[in-house]
């Protein structure tokens, strides 16, 4: 059973990839690598122990999609392609809303025209890689599915607006069934350290730049806000393995596949780490020392974020397994073994 993966070569959709192998089913990569690596196709193969099938082209134009659905007939489509860093949002807002919310309009279309045509394949099926930065700031913790949506940035703006439109499709169009999960944080590599999460250019999340300075080629991090209110007042976040995360993933194509209605699940561990802890574990999982230094707060960024992940639990039968010290020691492994990652 094929199933797609927009955006496939990236971070987690790679992982994802391998997952799926993994769980019986045949993943089919779409990318463009414009935010990823085709080095990555080559370490896909080697996981899974034969080549994994490419289409190369981008989520905004239409009719090619169609035409990759008609070839493949995916039983359905996980969709990942987009741009995702928070900061960058902020300064290039219009960039975010293009690439995120008319890639997502263009693939949704594709599908419509392909099953709901004439000779429709089976009902359309999707994953949407969304977000917990939906929530915006919220008053309390652990955040559940049913908390109030607001957003503090334009990434979360366009995670949201697709997320309407979701809603949208499938209040017109019964036959669609979506699975949208809200990631928390996601962190950590393929414990084989051929796959992982090499960034173009600075890193924009915690972990990796943190292994960059680890692995020697940043000299240091920089914390940005030790004032929040918090216990050590740095921003407390839900980590969640990558592995777990992918793993969620085939758990919620199951759920559709055996006929689950449309749901909206977080995907977290429920428990929360400071960027400080992060360091000091990630100092224990290297070896390395990693010097910090403490800058201004960046705007979009909040205090506190953590799951409430038991719908998950209950929905898909899911639930993350790996801790802070299997993330920091599988993301050490992976930027260890290839420290310009995969330009190495």
């Amino acid at each position: 059973m094929k199933i797609l993966l927009t955006g496939g070569a990236g971070y987690i959709g790679s992982h994802t990839a391998v997952a799926l192998h993994e769980a019986g089913f045949e993943p089919v990569v779409l990318d463009d690598f414009s935010n990823s690596h085709p080095a990555v196709m080559d370490r896909l193969a080697r996981l899974t122990g034969r080549p994994v099938a490419l289409e190369r082209g981008s989520v905004l134009d239409t009719e090619w999609l169609e035409g990759v659905l008609r070839r493949h007939a995916p039983a359905a489509v996980v969709h990942f392609a987009g741009v995702k860093a928070v900061g960058e949002s902020v300064a290039q807002p219009l960039k975010y809303f293009r690439i995120n919310i008319e890639g997502a309009i263009s693939l949704l279309r594709a599908m419509e025209s392909v099953h709901l045509g004439p000779q429709p394949p089976g009902p359309p099926m999707l994953v949407f890689s969304g977000s917990a930065t939906v929530y915006g700031d919220p008053a309390r913790m652990p955040i559940t599915e049913d908390f109030p949506l607001s957003h503090t940035n334009p990434y979360a703006h366009s995670k949201r607006v697709i997320e309407e439109m979701l809603q949208a499709v499938c209040l017109a169009q019964p036959l669609w069934r979506v699975g949208v999960l809200r990631y928390f944080n996601p962190v950590g590599a393929h414990p084989s350290g051929l796959i992982g999460e090499d960034p173009a250019g600075i890193p924009n999340n915690l972990m990796p730049y943190v292994a960059q300075v680890a692995v020697g080629r940043r000299p240091s991090l920089t914390v940005f806000g030790n004032d929040y209110p918090t216990p050590d007042g740095t921003g407390q976040r839900d980590y969640i393995h990558v592995q777990d995360l992918a793993e969620g993933h085939v758990a919620a194509l199951r759920a559709l596949l055996a006929g689950t209605g449309s749901f909206t699940v977080n995907l977290g561990t429920g428990r929360p780490s400071s960027v400080l802890e992060v360091v000091r574990a990630f100092e224990q999982a290297s070896g390395r020392p990693v010097p910090v230094q403490i800058g201004p707060r960046r705007p979009g960024d909040i205090a506190r974020c953590w799951a409430d992940p038991s719908l998950a639990e209950r929905l898909l039968g899911w639930k993350a397994r790996l801790g802070l010290e299997a993330m920091c020691a599988d993301a050490w492994r992976w930027q260890s073994g290839n420290p310009q990652g995969y330009a190495d």
